[in-house]
């Protein structure tokens, strides 16, 4: 019979980042309940040997290419549903925890049947009193989506939450469940609100999203996407994705009376980045974001959501 979890670990070329983030799971959480999958994306930097050596006890999956945050960790999802989890835990490799977040979130789902994923408070590693990423949030009117950044309350009991909008995929226990009932990632995203988008498809199809403020880990933020080059810290390619996506997100589920409204904002906000992409001389990142424009608006429904 498997333990209850199985805990993923996307790893493409941080193998330190990884050994450090399962060290922490190993040392404050109770190994009795889970089973860490290392999901390897086409890592180019030996990061696969290096960690069997280390951890030889782990399960590991060798992806052979980099197929996205998405796709990545749909297949370690997928054998976690083969295997017989009842749940599967999501966790970024540039995290670190230093309490039994496994426990917290498992024994929130035994206790709340009608939540499909929970998500513990997310605080910046290099200032743990600060909030990276807390209750997912929706402004409807504006198409924003965001997470509030309050800590939680010292008197907030230790089983009290909050219901969300979204879960992020920096760390989300899913029911493996729903999952069967309602599908995995969207693989056509490939990075960035794939983990918005499985939050409303759940929600669509009736379950609750909830954040657990009491439970709490630590994040680096974007390690496997930061690059030393004349483009600045942040690889140009993402902005193709994050414009894309946020518009194909809205495409499906935002609301047609607020379209003129997203429309208007968008403009105003992407020109701007676009001048400053162009006025700083990085025009990689100017490229790439009309790209991603272009793509978010005219890619055909039937390939985005097949």
């Amino acid at each position: 019979m498997p333990k209850k979890v199985a805990l993923i670990l996307l790893n493409w070329n941080t193998p330190i980042h990884t050994a450090n983030c399962i060290k922490s799971l190993k040392q404050y959480c109770n190994e009795q309940l889970f089973d860490i999958i290392v999901a390897d994306n086409g890592s180019t930097d030996g990061s696969l040997a290096l960690l069997q050596n280390q951890f030889p006890g782990l399960v590991y999956i060798n992806n052979e290419r980099n197929l996205g945050f998405a796709e990545g960790n749909n297949r370690a999802l997928v054998y976690s549903i083969e295997k017989g989890y009842t749940y599967s835990l999501v966790i970024n490799t540039d995290t670190l925890v230093d309490e039994d977040i496994v426990l917290a979130l498992s024994t929130h789902l035994d206790n709340y049947p009608q939540a499909a994923i929970v998500q513990p408070a997310i605080y910046w590693m290099h200032d743990k009193t600060r909030i990276w990423n807390g209750r997912g949030c929706f402004n409807q009117l504006s198409g924003l989506i965001y997470s509030e950044k309050k800590c939680p309350s010292p008197v907030n009991g230790l089983d009290s939450f909050e219901i969300a909008k979204w879960a992020t995929g920096c760390c989300m226990l899913l029911r493996n469940a729903a999952l069967i009932n309602n599908g995995l990632f969207n693989k056509q995203f490939y990075l960035y609100y794939e983990d918005v988008e499985l939050s409303f498809r759940m929600r669509g199809n009736g379950y609750e999203l909830h954040y657990l403020p009491s439970s709490k880990m630590y994040h680096e933020a974007g390690a496997s996407a930061k690059v030393e080059k004349k483009e600045g810290v942040l690889s140009p390619v993402i902005h193709y994705y994050i414009s894309r996506n946020r518009l194909w997100f809205l495409r499906r589920y935002g609301n047609p009376v607020y379209y003129p409204v997203y429309i208007f904002g968008g403009f105003l906000y992407y020109a701007s980045l676009w001048i400053y992409f162009k006025l700083r001389g990085r025009n990689q990142k100017a490229t790439f974001l009309i790209k991603g424009l272009r793509d978010g608006i005219f890619t055909p429904n039937q390939h985005i959501w097949n």
